[in-house]
């Protein structure tokens, strides 16, 4: 397993409209891998691996490139930064944050902590109170220098670093580059096969976790037949959870994503990629969400429409700096596209 790439990918910052980083690594990771490239004007990157035949059907995997994060959008006069999330946080999980500030000069570290009293000074009520995510503010720890390096619009990622625990690997940022480094490592193992029965679109979208943004434009360009929608989901087998809302088991498999609140995956994909996961002796857990979403809904939505299904990897702690898989289901997720997609 290339745990070296998935390093890389997850320590690179890139919010959304801010994926240019990531994406000048994956282009340099792929070169020689696919046949076109172009970067579309949201900032997506559009690989093709092009079939033997005219005519093959065109099959499309959707990988994010976006992570959870923030703008800056005030400085105030004594050089504190104020921010606006792009992606969805929960405040309770961002009290004592180390940060980095990305600008177009360099990157800066910061704190990142709410307005307010420190425990010494405050009363037990204030305590108890959650801060909206507007209340917390980037402290840089230069004052009114601030003002000379730092630009409303500039954006802000956790500082926090990969790491490999046992059987695990947890970052700040496996939500959605383990699906970047599915995308290309499944085209690596692909082009060992040699099979060229389809055309293979990977697209490295941007601006997922604001609204499937770059998956919706790349998929109206690409127009494919099937598309499948690469991401995380959910694995809430950890303590405090009700049976019923684990959606996956860390270790028992890839998650092959039947609904969410965006798409209701093709029924006949669903099975057809079931049938082979068992054929193939691969494990997999089928997953359903009752809220959020995913790019395979743009592909199944866009032009004329496309079957579409979602191949997930379950992780624990979403949304934080504490994303966790195991990596055994990481390979099962390689193993069914490599599989899937050598069946043509």
């Amino acid at each position: 397993m290339n745990t070296d790439l998935l390093k890389r990918l997850c320590e690179m910052p890139g919010v959304p409209g801010h994926e240019h980083r990531v994406r000048d690594l994956i282009t340099d990771e792929v070169e020689g891998l696919f046949d076109k490239m172009t970067v579309d004007p949201m900032g997506s990157l559009l690989c093709q691996r092009d079939a033997s035949k005219s005519e093959a059907p065109k099959i499309m995997l959707l990988c994010h490139m976006d992570e959870i994060g923030f703008l800056v959008s005030h400085i105030s006069k004594e050089g504190f930064l104020y921010v606006q999330p792009v992606g969805g946080f929960d405040p309770r999980n961002l009290f004592s944050r180390r940060v980095l500030v990305c600008t177009d000069d360099g990157d800066y570290k910061g704190v990142m902590n709410p307005g307010g009293k420190p425990i010494h000074i405050s009363a037990p009520e204030d305590r108890k109170k959650v801060p909206p995510v507007g209340d917390f503010f980037v402290d840089l720890g230069m004052g009114k220098k601030a003002h000379d390096v730092v630009k409303v619009g500039d954006f802000v990622v956790m500082d926090e670093p990969f790491l490999e625990m046992g059987d695990k690997f947890v970052s700040k940022a496996l939500d959605n580059r383990i699906a970047c480094w599915l995308g290309i490592e499944a085209i690596r193992e692909l082009g060992k096969k040699n099979g060229r029965g389809a055309e293979i679109h990977v697209a490295f979208t941007c601006q997922e976790e604001v609204g499937l943004r770059g998956a919706r434009t790349a998929s109206f360009a690409i127009k494919p037949d099937i598309g499948l929608g690469i991401d995380v989901t959910l694995s809430c087998d950890t303590p405090g959870i009700p049976e019923k809302d684990v959606t996956t088991n860390q270790g028992e498999g890839f998650g092959l994503h039947v609904r969410d609140s965006s798409f209701i995956a093709d029924k006949a994909l669903v099975s057809e990629i079931e049938a082979l996961a068992i054929k193939k002796k691969i494990p997999y857990q089928r997953t359903m969400l009752a809220a959020g979403g995913q790019d395979g809904a743009a592909a199944q939505q866009a032009a004329a429409g496309a079957r579409a299904v979602g191949i997930t990897v379950g992780t624990r702690y979403i949304h934080t700096v504490t994303e966790m898989i195991a990596k055994d289901d990481l390979q099962a997720a390689l193993d069914i596209l490599v599989a899937y997609l050598s069946e043509f």
